[in-house]
């Protein structure tokens, strides 16, 4: 028997939910909808609110490089004057290829419902093809209705082999999954390179009108402007946006009314640079110290990522707007301007910003340099918390706390542990390297990488997905990641100069992660192979000669299927069991979002009387959990929904199995009469039978469920308590020396040191029992 619910937003027979008879939803089912998330399409009304607060975020560190773009090119000065038409022309024509075509027309569209990010493409790609190493795409899931996908279309044989193909091959997983969390470390290392060099550049203004500070002074206090920063975050994405966004924008009029002064005042010639003719003279000029110099002009694209991790915070329409309306004409016009002023002063390319400022508008335009320096920092910050919690729900880090940080807008997370080691490591590399030419190189490696990884993602995207035409495919491929290689090799060159740093970062933290995603991988799957069948459960009881007590018990389990290998060691060591028991699985689906009518799955475990049930409570990766007595409230409510939906198929069942065994008995009395008169009797006499007993069935089956719902009131005033298994994974005896270091020592130190799964989960002290266990793998 199978109950359909329809979802009323939407006409569509694909958003139709079979659900199985011992499947319960969580909340009225029948008002499920598709729900419009946080990075989905609004109103204009709301579209141009975000857009402006998208300014305040996503935009500060693309709109801060100008402080530092020229210097950076031009390290050892300018040898020609007509080399700054060609780099002028590669930084506009850089800007128009990359953040423009690239991300704002193609790659915010390769959302996962309105989330962006590496992981984002990741868990979007293994929604349409089994990459992932433990099983997500399964019953449960497919209940879930944004979860649901269109199926690849049969015409298009190129998006079945390519599917079939990652399926089946191990190294094409491995391949997918490196990439994702080397692109989420290369974020993290840009979060971290971000403020340091956006906050010194700025500081360094302070120079041109008090020339007695030492670089040193400089430098301590950026360091006291980062020690600020760091701290702020704790407020969240959307107050620090409303706060940031009116200073963001007044610093695109500054720079753009700047830009234009330049421009008018010292040379209009070098709008020239429109034409791409000039970069080609320039290579022709300069040869390999052209090539080199790249390194310099890409970091006028920084923080171009953060408008993609950024996305779950705003939308794409939003981003639109905010990009081309006021972010490209302020920069570019800024850089033109810039370029202005060095064709008459080419001596000043130290310090090109600075210099160019007109005299009445120096300290106002430091100030504001100073507070946009500190949102350039904010918009990879957002983006790497972002990115971060969705890693942690993939499983591919330990459980630290997520803080949501508005009730609001979903998707703005805050994650203490990760703001603390950004903030400190920021702070050690301004003091270490002291100049932003050092930090530059290091901090160009972190960008193009991760542009070059987000091009691979979405072109998977583009094959197994959108299944547009192999041209387009290979148009996007070809186009982008050969800049993108060209820029990578230019900036390699500069590795012994700093370009080793974000190597060093990304190598520590993709070896945490591939860690402990290894390890939770073996895990997962050693308790599924010693899981014990529900069937055997009241074997299992009786002979552990186990007594119920009172309470409810809530046993956490990741298994979504089965009793797992901890729940037989508990009973035997502690012979007893809560009246109300539940092995709760918390699941993150590789989605941003679970409605909360669809929250909790229940099933029932063993015989009625016993009491046991399994509750799956899903949760996308952009979700954050209840506090414990919401919770609590939720999960108790939902159970008793699901035993009066259990109790009224039972009653169904009994009605139709009395009514066809009373017909039958009916036609086997009324077929020796052959009597028309006789038939009606007979007919008339089964009316009421089956009422009468129909009707007893029924009060009985209503004085069960009050029964039940009220002994689950009295258990829940006993007490709620939580459960947990504390695994001990070690490596076995053969093993070889690496898994050993690998499990025995970084993941052991991991799991000390970093994870508490009470507190990510928001488990009360006072009502959590561990229970420990071994596993060797």
């Amino acid at each position: 028997m199978s109950l359909e619910v329809e979802n009323p937003g939407s006409t569509e027979s694909a958003n139709r939910l079979s659900l199985k008879r011992h499947d319960s939803l969580f909340g009225d089912a029948e008002k499920v909808s598709g729900g419009k998330y946080h990075g989905s399409q609004g109103s204009w009304a709301r579209t141009l609110h975000l857009a402006f607060q998208s300014v305040g975020i996503i935009y500060g560190d693309i709109g801060t490089s100008p402080l530092y773009v020229y210097s950076s090119t031009f390290p050892n000065g300018i040898k020609y004057n007509d080399d700054l038409l060609g780099v002028l022309s590669l930084i506009i024509y850089t800007l128009i290829i990359i953040p423009m075509l690239k991300y704002v027309f193609i790659v915010l569209y390769a959302n996962d419902n309105g989330d962006g990010g590496t992981f984002a493409l990741y868990s979007l790609i293994s929604r349409y093809a089994k990459i992932r190493m433990i099983p997500n795409q399964q019953a449960e899931d497919a209940m879930v209705s944004n979860y649901s996908i269109e199926p690849p279309n049969s015409q298009l044989r190129r998006a079945q082999w390519f599917k079939q193909k990652l399926e089946s091959s191990k190294a094409a997983k491995i391949v997918l999954f490196t990439l994702t969390i080397l692109g989420t470390s290369m974020v993290m290392g840009d979060g971290t390179l971000t403020p340091a060099i956006s906050v010194l550049s700025a500081v360094s203004g302070i120079r041109e009108k008090a020339p007695s500070l030492t670089q040193t002074e400089v430098v301590w206090i950026s360091v006291a402007i980062l020690f600020m920063l760091f701290s702020v975050q704790r407020f969240g994405t959307d107050k620090v946006g409303y706060t940031f966004a009116p200073v963001i924008s007044v610093w695109f009029i500054l720079i753009a009314g700047i830009g234009m002064y330049n421009l008018v005042v010292h040379d209009i010639g070098v709008l020239r640079a429109f034409n791409p003719w000039y970069i080609v003279q320039y290579f022709k000029r300069n040869g390999k110290d052209g090539w080199v110099s790249l390194g310099g002009i890409i970091l006028c694209v920084t923080g171009t990522e953060g408008m993609f991790a950024d996305l779950g915070h705003f939308n794409i329409r939003a981003v639109q707007i905010s990009f081309n309306g006021i972010l490209f004409p302020s920069v570019a016009l800024c850089y033109i301007g810039q370029a202005a002023y060095l064709r008459k002063f080419p001596e000043n390319v130290g310090d090109t910003f600075y210099r160019s400022i007109p005299g009445p508008l120096f300290w106002p335009t430091f100030v504001v340099a100073i507070l946009a320096a500190i949102i350039a920092s904010q918009a990879m910050l957002s983006g790497a918390f972002a990115i971060l919690s969705k890693a942690l729900s993939l499983g591919c880090l330990p459980r630290v706390q997520v803080i949501h940080t508005s009730k609001k807008y979903e998707g703005q997370v805050y994650i203490p542990e990760v703001n603390f080691m950004m903030g400190l490591a920021s702070i050690i590399v301004t003091i270490a390297f002291r100049t932003t030419t050092s930090i530059g190189n290091a901090y160009g490696i972190c960008v193009v990488t991760t542009f070059s990884i987000t091009t691979h993602l979405v072109t998977v995207v583009m094959l197994l997905i959108w299944k547009k035409h192999i041209v387009f495919v290979l148009l996007f491929y070809v186009v982008f990641s050969t800049t993108e290689l060209i820029y990578l090799s230019s900036i390699l060159s500069k590795f012994i100069q700093g370009g080793y740093l974000p190597f060093c970062f990304s190598l520590v933290l993709m070896t945490l992660m591939a860690t402990w995603h290894y390890v939770h991988v073996k895990r997962y799957w050693h308790e599924l192979d010693h899981i014990v069948p529900t069937n055997q459960m009241t074997t299992l009881l009786e002979k552990n000669d186990v007594r119920r007590i009172p309470g409810v018990g809530l046993l956490y389990t990741e298994l979504v299927q089965g009793i797992p290998p901890v729940f037989p060691r508990l009973i035997k060591k502690i012979p007893s069991v809560h009246s109300i028991f539940l092995f709760m699985s918390i699941k993150h689906l590789p989605i941003p979002h679970v409605v909360p009518a669809e929250r909790f799955l229940f099933r029932q475990v063993g015989p009625r009387e016993h009491r046991m049930f399994r509750c799956v409570a899903r949760y996308g990766y952009s979700d954050s959990l209840e506090e414990p007595k919401e919770f609590a409230g939720f999960l108790v409510d939902r159970l008793k929904m699901f035993i009066q939906e259990e109790i009224a198929f039972a009653q169904n069942d009994a009605e139709n199995e009395d009514e066809t065994s009373s017909t039958e008995v009916t036609e086997a009395q009324a077929r020796p009469r052959r009597s028309t008169n006789s038939v009606v009797h007979s007919e008339e006499a089964i009316e009421p039978r089956v009422s009468s007993h129909s009707g007893r069935i029924t009060v009985h089956a209503n004085q069960t469920v009050e029964e039940e719902k009220q002994l689950i009131d009295r258990e829940v005033e006993r007490g709620v308590v939580y459960l947990m298994g504390e695994a001990n994974v070690s490596a076995g005896p053969k093993s070889s020396i690496l898994k050993k270091i690998v499990v025995n020592y970084i993941y052991t130190f991991l799991r000390k040191n970093l994870t508490e799964g009470h507190k990510a989960l928001s488990i009360p002290k006072d009502q959590l029992l561990k229970v420990g266990i071994t596993y060797e793998i």
